[in-house]
């Protein structure tokens, strides 16, 4: 499994190995985030395994190893049974980087997190005690596409591209580009993005 999908779990959430009652039913969010070798699918595209027709993965029972593996917050038994990502809009991870944990919301549509009270009130408990990233499950493999980062005290930032603007309660209160080191780290992450799409596009899922 890729680094970014390990979840890492607080106090009060369920651990990764607890038995869990719940199933996917028809939710099919994560066939778009996830990143799948074996089928040369990358982050952000929609699984071409997935049945149009009736719904769910056509090779359920021979599926690749990291969709065996993934478990979503919902589906680790976090939140409440109606919080299953397909209906409140997004799929949610918690994942650590560089030593910081945070809340992975990505969004099946733009806008999720505003339009879905319930969705915005789990953002709102989270963002208290760690920072909640929210992105659009769609365009994770664009280096250029906004991302929200919520954080205590009614703080936000928005990353587009080099340039990083905080609102404080919704109001901008500044705008600065990245440092030189955070712009050389965008670089080399567009260089490893660009280098993943031609390996896929040279590959043949099997």
């Amino acid at each position: 499994m890729e680094r970014e999908f390990r979840a890492v779990l607080r106090p009060g959430d369920a651990p990764p190995d607890a038995p869990s009652e719940r199933s996917c039913g028809g939710c099919t969010l994560c066939c778009t985030v996830l990143r799948v070798d074996e089928l040369g699918k990358l982050g952000g595209t929609p699984c071409a395994k997935l049945r149009a027709d009736a719904g769910g993965c056509g090779i359920y029972q021979s599926r690749p190893s990291i969709c065996r593996r993934y478990r979503c917050l919902w589906l680790q038994g976090a939140f409440q049974e109606a919080d299953r990502p397909d209906r409140i809009g997004a799929v949610l991870d918690l994942l650590t980087r560089a030593g910081t944990t945070h809340l992975a919301v990505r969004e099946a549509a733009p806008g999720a997190l505003d339009r879905s009270e319930r969705l915005g009130a789990i953002a709102g408990r989270y963002r208290a005690f760690m920072p909640v990233h929210v992105t659009d499950a769609h365009d994770v493999m664009n280096p250029d596409a906004p991302v929200r980062v919520l954080l205590p005290d009614g703080v936000e930032q928005r990353i587009e591209g080099e340039w990083v603007t905080t609102l404080r309660s919704g109001c901008p209160a500044e705008r600065r580009r990245l440092s030189w080191f955070q712009r050389r780290v965008r670089q080399l992450l567009q260089w490893l993005r660009a280098a993943r799409l031609r390996w896929v596009s040279g590959r043949s899922p099997e």
